[in-house]
């Protein structure tokens, strides 16, 4: 986790250094504030993840003696056959469309986005995934 808080931090730095280049050069206001705000960002996660590193234990990422096997292992479970990202995702997809064609599409993106919100809660009670 330490290499990629300084991988972060790096990549502030650079952000910043092109920030003031660009926003001296270029007296463009809103590609300055968007090159700020990706330099906040990303020092937001570089501090973060080496605040975060110091305060567990030392990944296999961040030995120089670690193997590949050494960082393999269960990451965490993921549903195998759930349909709420793809409504979500289309959902979301069709709500920014909404200022494109009308804020009225909006109307009725927002059912779609409430469906695939309560398919992602709910999917782990009811069907056959529902604990007994």
């Amino acid at each position: 986790m330490r290499i990629q808080g300084h991988l972060f931090a790096w990549i502030s730095v650079f952000m910043l250094s092109v920030a003031i280049v660009y926003g001296l050069w270029s007296k463009e206001p809103v590609g300055t504030t968007a090159l700020f705000l990706s330099f906040a960002l990303s020092a937001m996660v570089g501090f973060y993840l080496i605040f975060t590193a110091r305060r567990v234990d030392t990944g296999a990422q961040d030995r120089k003696d670690a193997d590949v096997a050494d960082d393999a292992g269960e990451l965490g479970f993921f549903s195998p056959h759930s349909w709420a990202p793809l409504v979500l995702g289309a959902g979301g997809a069709a709500a920014f469309m909404g200022p494109v064609f009308g804020w009225w599409f909006l109307y009725f993106t927002a059912p779609l986005i409430a469906v695939g919100l309560w398919l992602w809660v709910f999917e782990y009670y009811r069907g056959e995934n529902q604990n007994q």
